[in-house]
């Protein structure tokens, strides 16, 4: 049988609350991380949705989709450059807590013939 000194008292304890502690960081972390992912695939799909619309002359409803699709808070800019439209959609990540990221995507897509823009 094993003597210990009082010191020794809560060491365990000490550790096992510093282990939980940097997994719930991890899970944190991993949690903003894959929030980010979902927000660039989305501002993606905003833009190319906003791309076609605009191609097609609808560029109301191009507004209209990026606000449904994109995440919340996102901004969405038309550039016409002769007969093709390039549209870029941006956000922030959803939670905030991944200093440094900022969510872009842009789209390009060739104007319909016999359209006046």
């Amino acid at each position: 049988m094993r003597c210990r000194s009082p010191a020794d008292r809560g060491g365990v304890t000490v550790e096992a609350a510093i282990a939980v502690c940097g997994l719930l960081v991890v899970l944190v972390l991993g949690a903003c991380g894959v929030t980010a992912v979902i927000g660039q695939l989305r501002c993606t799909d905003a833009a190319r949705e906003a791309a076609r619309l605009v191609a097609r002359g609808e560029r109301d409803r191009a507004e209209a989709a990026v606000r449904s699709v994109a995440p919340a808070g996102a901004r969405v800019v038309v550039h016409s450059e002769g007969d093709a439209v390039r549209v870029e959609v941006s956000a922030e990540p959803a939670l905030g807590l991944l200093p440094g990221v900022h969510l872009r995507a842009q789209a390009f897509a060739v104007l319909e013939p016999g359209d006046d823009r």
